[in-house]
């Protein structure tokens, strides 16, 4: 679902001009990356009945070039999951 269309349904569903429906749902989504980076010490932000986001270290490892098939190193880095709460997981049928 692109923005415009979350956007869109809000403004729908809460009876909100979409203009409303943009500010509120930007928002939330800044509130939620304000977690986040308030979070990175933790590594964890848990946002209540949506789910948790947690950051994990990837380690350094060998891959290969998938054109030449040289070997290749790929650095360290740190990626974003996500654990959705369990009624979304159920919503959703999982």
């Amino acid at each position: 679902m692109s923005k415009a269309a979350l956007v869109e349904r809000v403004a729908k569903k809460g009876k909100l001009s979409k203009a409303e429906a943009g500010r509120t749902v930007d928002l939330v989504l800044g509130e939620m990356q304000a977690g986040l980076k308030a979070a990175k010490k933790e590594g964890r932000y848990t946002v209540g009945t949506f789910g948790t986001f947690s950051i994990s270290k990837r380690a350094a490892r060998k891959g290969r070039n998938p054109q030449t098939g040289e070997p290749i190193k790929i650095k360290a880095s740190k990626v974003l999951k996500f654990k959705p709460a369990a009624q979304w997981k159920k919503a959703a049928g999982c």
